[in-house]
């Protein structure tokens, strides 16, 4: 049980301080106002010439972000959303982002935020037909083989080459026609795409598959947590609801630097190029991501005219972002890095009264509340408080391990006066009182041994399948799930044992038996020949 605990919220902590490092970077500029703050880029540039003692690059990247909440609307579904406007690219670099997308894994490079096409899949006139056979024997008619248009054909491709030709799809449904193509023995087709059917003159479609192709206006990319876009099933796999290049539309209120709201909407349409699986259920349940100059220019927040009362031009409003993401070059240790937050803030304080920059009070304000913040300082609210319940309940447990020493010493002790006569026995014939001590203290090392192992192995077997168990628990009955997605932030139970907690408990659990034999040694070690002889 204890191993289970220390694994489970072990694993809970690596889980958060791995994430908040991936999906943050290293250090994260905010100033904690929806309205953002100005000279980002004039910042981004600066601190990325910075050097070390050594002449090395201080800074490897530095992007600006941009939150915002709206509402979006795919086929029928209304939902809302927190907005994140990203550079794709630069976030590829900062973080971890890139890692977390579905499309881009199995596509490489179709994942984009620019302007595009619905992609459809078709048939391949080039390829022969698909010839399937069922389970049962039952050979079916010959099938046109689907492909996809250009580039996601030929990215696919590039992706079963890397992979020697073979295809494992984690966590996903397949299509129906990936159950085809595996079927008949091919690599399936990752994802959900609509088919390309044949139109009549009208426009109407009548039935047939037609060729790939990309169809429909050209809208910009925007990617989906998965969460709002697919379904999780009882064995933890994704039924993705909508197809690929979907058309999706935002609805957006800009705000302004002083923080009032425009009560007019702003509406955007867009497509549905990719979904991203952080892991962490609170992000890919609500986070939406689109082009960072987009949203800037839809929220309001890009460089303007600055207005006088009179209608006039007297300068122009900086640009503004919420957050700068940044990734250092190397490692540093917690004082370094410290020392680098402190000169990140006093240097962004000084871009306040640059008479370079046309920053009116507002701006002043902006800036003066921006705070540098390492990805730890970021999720302090949530690592501390765990740490010390950790501490804590391991702390319970062993309380509670200590009447199994009480256990060990009382069913010893039974079995010192049940075996009285045979260690008077053992004491006449030359054994002496250390011998005999010894022999039950070794017994109870051999208890905590025999326990220790089993334990842990039971232990090991449960944290390794305890996704599965629980599982298997709400398919019996859902009111019987014991780790609630909303609660615990992330989709699944922390399932890896840290070498270094199964030796502690192994360890303590053996120490804990050989003490719980003492006292029966001790009894055992004290015991004349010629009583325990005489004992009935």
């Amino acid at each position: 049980m204890v191993l289970i605990v220390l694994s489970v919220m072990g694993g809970w902590l690596d889980m958060v301080k791995t994430h908040a490092r991936g999906l943050l970077g290293d250090v994260v500029i905010d100033n904690h106002d929806h309205s953002g703050f100005p000279l980002y880029q004039e910042f981004i540039d600066d601190i990325t010439t910075w050097k070390d003692a050594e002449g090395q690059p201080l800074i490897a990247k530095a992007t600006p972000v941009l939150y915002s909440w709206g509402l979006f609307k795919l086929q029928d579904y209304l939902g809302t959303a927190r907005v994140v406007g990203i550079r794709l690219e630069e976030v590829f670099e900062v973080n971890a982002f890139k890692q977390s997308l579905f499309y881009n894994k199995y596509y490489p490079g179709t994942t984009t935020l620019k302007e595009q096409q619905q992609p459809l899949l078709g048939a391949d006139l080039d390829a022969g037909p698909l010839r399937i056979t069922t389970e049962s024997g039952d050979v079916l008619p010959p099938m046109i083989r689907p492909t996809l248009p250009s580039p996601h054909r030929e990215a696919l491709e590039k992706t079963l080459q890397a992979n020697g030709g073979r295809l494992e799809v984690e966590n996903e449904v397949p299509t129906f026609t990936s159950e085809l193509l595996m079927q008949a023995g091919l690599p399936p087709i990752p994802g959900y795409y609509e088919l390309a059917l044949r139109e009549s003159p009208g426009g109407e479609a009548i039935g047939s598959v037609d060729l790939p192709r990309q169809d429909g206006p050209a809208y910009p990319g925007i990617i989906f947590g998965l969460d709002l876009v697919a379904t999780r099933q009882p064995d933890g796999k994704y039924n993705r609801r909508y197809p690929r290049g979907e058309v999706a539309s935002l609805t957006l209120w800009a705000t302004s630097a002083r923080g009032q709201v425009d009560p007019i909407p702003i509406k955007q349409p867009f497509r549905y190029t990719d979904d991203s699986r952080t892991g962490i259920y609170e992000i890919d349940s609500q986070h939406v991501y689109c082009d960072f100059d987009l949203l800037q220019k839809l929220l309001q927040m890009q460089e303007t005219p600055r207005v006088n009362a009179d209608g006039e031009i007297i300068g122009m409003a900086p640009a503004r972002c919420a957050q700068i993401q940044i990734k250092l070059a190397r490692p540093l240790d917690e004082m370094s890095l410290q020392a680098l937050t402190t000169r990140l803030e006093e240097r962004y304080y000084s871009l306040a009264d640059d008479p370079r920059f046309d920053l009116d009070l507002t701006d002043r304000q902006l800036i003066a509340r921006i705070d540098a913040m390492t990805w730890q300082q970021t999720q302090a609210h949530l690592i501390g408080p765990v740490e010390k319940e950790r501490i804590l309940v391991t702390i319970l447990f062993g309380i509670i391990s200590l009447v199994a020493v009480a256990l060990i010493l009382c069913i010893l002790y039974m079995i010192v006066l049940q075996k009285t006569r045979d260690i008077g026995i053992v004491k006449a014939i030359g054994g002496s009182s250390g011998g005999v001590a010894f022999i039950f203290v070794i017994y109870g090392a051999a208890v905590g041994i025999a326990g220790a192992v089993l334990g842990s192995i039971l232990g090991c077997l449960v944290v390794w399948n305890i996704n599965e168990i629980q599982d298997f628990l709400i398919r019996l009955n859902p009111s019987w799930r014991v780790w609630d997605l909303s609660v615990y932030s992330f989709d699944r139970i922390p399932s890896e044992v840290n070498p270094w907690d199964a030796v502690i408990v192994v360890v303590f659990a053996i120490l804990a038996s050989t003490l719980g034999s003492l006292g029966a040694a001790w009894r055992a070690g004290r015991m004349q020949p010629v009583e325990a002889i005489r004992h009935e």
